[in-house]
């Protein structure tokens, strides 16, 4: 959180001994927002070329944790065994030949906007664990220990960092705002906890924003009591007074010649002046602001954690953030709304996880385009894997019901929309039952090179991990044939 605090130990213009600007959201180890904007400053970009190239301005990612179903939604099939075929009905889309289920009335009607990619498909260490999974997609990496029972170590300053954290030291905003935006909620199986959801060996100062309001995943109003205290100054500091504290600082600074000199390459005072503008110019408090937004246009996306949550990170998005991700709001291993189905698939995604998807996903798709934000601005819609084609057996050691479906992480769908990626467009194929690609199978690693392309960044660049190792930012390739 970044705080002004109070007077303690004040000088005359209320000035602490302390450091007034402080993070705590975004670093738990004291930090300050100049530190953050400094390093983001040395960031250098590698070269690169291409369809696509560096098109999106902004990322934004919905992470539909828990894995859903992709029979069930994007890729239906017919002519198959009735414990693999969808219980939903098949509808058409505005895209000739390409069916979804009933479950996605209004996706299917803007789904010309988008890719689907239907031959995702990889092989995870952990292979059916959740937090494995999600480590491998938001990383790009593998993680190093999994217990036999599946479970992983908690997050660690060794592991590799999240996409939306290398975007944000390697392409940081143009504008005073947050680089990289988290929400509702930490992604989380059982006890472990937001595991490939942090920076990482680039260190704190390049996590995200974490922005998860108070209320459990079944408080479906949470986003409407968001208190964004650490961008606001307090009420006794006026944004002049807060200017003068400024010129006070570049006094004491100026009178420290041997100091001035030995930080004289890092130019402290533009970068403080970056932290200080972030502050004073309210951009990123304005925009966690829903209620400028219309009654109308809240009810289209949703009046649910996951609705607001998409419009939000338009108005993050359109405010100058780099990458915002959404996380499906239920935790993994859970009931209701989540899409960890393994017992009561029809009910679930039927009355409570598909229609908040569907005017979601689909809402802000529209408000993007007609906007004129969805050529800049890559949105990505993706889960850890999907569910087993054959209802009611076990492919992970989880009980499943004879209406539910197990892990499965070899066949499932992305969809991938904006920034120069085609329109009305089908990736993929994926085989008779959905269970394996049958042409063109994208792995993980090749949906971030194509996410790292599309902002400008070169997938193969060499960054150093906290041993001073080279590591490429993914080992993957871009999937040219989605980019125009």
């Amino acid at each position: 959180m970044l705080v002004i605090p109070g007077p303690v130990a004040a000088t005359c213009d209320g000035m602490t001994r302390r450091d007034w600007l402080r993070i705590g959201g975004l670093s738990l180890a004291g930090i300050s927002l100049a530190d953050v904007l400094r390093s983001e400053a040395q960031a250098k970009q590698n070269g690169g070329g291409g369809p696509g190239f560096g098109k999106a301005k902004s990322v934004i990612l919905l992470y539909l944790q828990g894995g859903p179903s992709h029979i069930d939604l994007w890729d239906p099939k017919d002519n198959v065994p009735d414990n693999v075929r969808s219980v939903f009905k098949e509808i058409d889309t505005r895209i000739p030949g390409v069916k979804f289920t009933e479950v996605l009335p209004r996706f299917a009607q803007v789904n010309d906007k988008v890719t689907l990619i239907r031959s995702m498909s990889y092989t995870p260490v952990g292979l059916f664990n959740h937090t494995a999974a999600i480590y491998q997609m938001l990383t790009g990496y593998t993680t190093d220990k999994v217990s036999p029972s599946g479970q992983l170590e908690p997050p660690s300053p060794k592991d590799f960092p999240h996409i939306g954290c290398n975007i944000a030291k390697w392409k940081p905003p143009e504008v005073p705002m947050l680089p990289f935006v988290m929400m509702p909620r930490p992604l989380q199986e059982s006890n472990v906890i937001n595991k490939g959801g942090t920076a990482g060996f680039l260190g704190k100062a390049y996590d995200p924003y974490y922005l998860f309001p108070p209320g459990d995943d079944n408080d479906m109003n949470k986003m409407d009591r968001i208190k964004v205290d650490d961008l606001k100054i307090r009420v006794e500091l006026s944004p002049e007074r807060l200017t003068r504290r400024a010129s006070l600082r570049q006094l004491v600074n100026e009178s420290l010649p041997e100091l001035e000199r030995a930080v004289a390459k890092y130019n402290p005072d533009a970068y403080y002046q970056q932290a200080l503008s972030l502050i004073v110019s309210g951009r990123a408090r304005e925009a966690f602001d829903l209620s400028k937004e219309s009654a109308s246009l809240r009810d289209r996306y949703g009046r649910n954690t996951f609705g607001q949550s998409c419009l939000l990170a338009r108005r993050l998005v359109e405010a100058g953030c780099r990458f915002v991700e959404v996380n499906w709001p239920k935790v993994a291993n859970s009931d209701l709304h989540s899409w960890d189905h393994h017992v009561g698939l029809p009910d679930r995604m039927k009355r409570l996880s598909g229609p908040m998807l569907d005017a979601g996903l689909a809402t802000l798709l529209e408000d993007l385009d007609q906007r004129g934000l969805l050529s800049e601005t890559l949105v990505v819609a993706v889960g850890e894997f999907g569910r087993s084609p054959q209802r009611g057996v076990s492919t992970s050691g989880n009980g499943n019901s004879a209406d539910g479906r197990d892990h499965w992480p070899y066949c499932f769908t992305a969809v991938i929309a904006g920034a120069g990626v085609k329109r009305g467009f089908v990736y993929g194929k994926s085989d008779k039952t959905a269970s394996a690609p049958l042409e063109n199978p994208v792995h993980p690693c090749d949906l971030l090179a194509t996410i790292y392309h599309s902002v400008g960044l070169d997938p193969h660049m060499i960054q150093y991990n906290h041993l001073k190792q080279p590591r490429e930012l993914v080992q993957g390739n871009i999937v040219w044939g989605i980019l125009s």
